[in-house]
């Protein structure tokens, strides 16, 4: 058999016998990595971490495959200006997730005989999104109907990464950074003046009850 060094190191071809003495003396495992080759293939490994790294790589791969998702909006050839642009709408927002956009123009009666109509609209549709997809399957007439497919210019695990960061700056602040708002007012208003608010203050010029009785008394010493 040809034999493979633990590092990848081509060791070259030798009997079973030899690359089990290897794989002893190494204390390594002897694992067929090609058995239909000619001659068979063998490597000398450690087949517990060999197994380990595979687990690790397989649910790596898992935890990233992300399933493409493709979404249908169907439309009349004569669509109203308002319906056309809430469909726009829902377009626009399935390419920012990631999605492919399946769109169908449906025609009916006599309509059937006007595929143009369809098709520029289709065109249409396709140049208001082009910042956010591209056309990967041109419009193509099925029966009554005529579809073409849009492509997100961004892949769906890169849109769901946005997504998440918007969510996370848009969470609220913290409740210390909260409450700090109420004291920063409180030492912020202006102190009111004690000229203003003083209930005690009166007129010099006012006089009191007793001043009138006093002045008698003096009128009278004098005489």
């Amino acid at each position: 058999m040809r034999l493979v060094g633990p590092n990848g190191e081509q060791v070259g071809i030798v009997r079973v016998e030899d690359a089990l003495r290897l794989a002893a003396e190494a204390d390594l495992d002897l694992v067929e990595v090609a058995p239909m080759a000619k001659p068979p293939v063998a490597k000398l490994m450690d087949f517990g971490k060999f197994k380990y790294e595979a687990a690790l790589k397989a649910r790596e791969a898992r935890k990233n495959q992300v399933n493409t998702v493709i979404k249908e909006i169907k439309l009349r050839p004569k669509i109203d200006p308002h319906d056309y642009g809430t469909k726009k709408g829902h377009v626009e927002r399935f390419l920012k997730g990631g999605d492919k956009v399946k769109v169908t123009i449906m025609f009916r009666g006599r309509e059937q005989s006007r595929p143009e109509l369809g098709f520029r609209l289709l065109q249409r549709l396709a140049e208001d999104v082009l910042e956010l997809g591209t056309v990967e399957s041109a419009p193509k007439q099925d029966g009554r109907n005529m579809i073409m497919v849009l492509a997100p210019t961004k892949k769906k695990s890169e849109a769901m990464a946005e997504q998440r960061r918007a969510r996370t700056s848009h969470e609220p602040a913290s409740g210390a950074e909260q409450s700090a708002a109420p004291e920063q007012d409180a030492e912020q208003a202006p102190e009111q003046s004690p000229e203003q608010t003083s209930p005690e203050q009166t007129s010099p010029e006012q006089t009191t009850p007793d001043a009138a009785p006093a002045a008698a008394e003096a009128t009278a010493d004098q005489a």
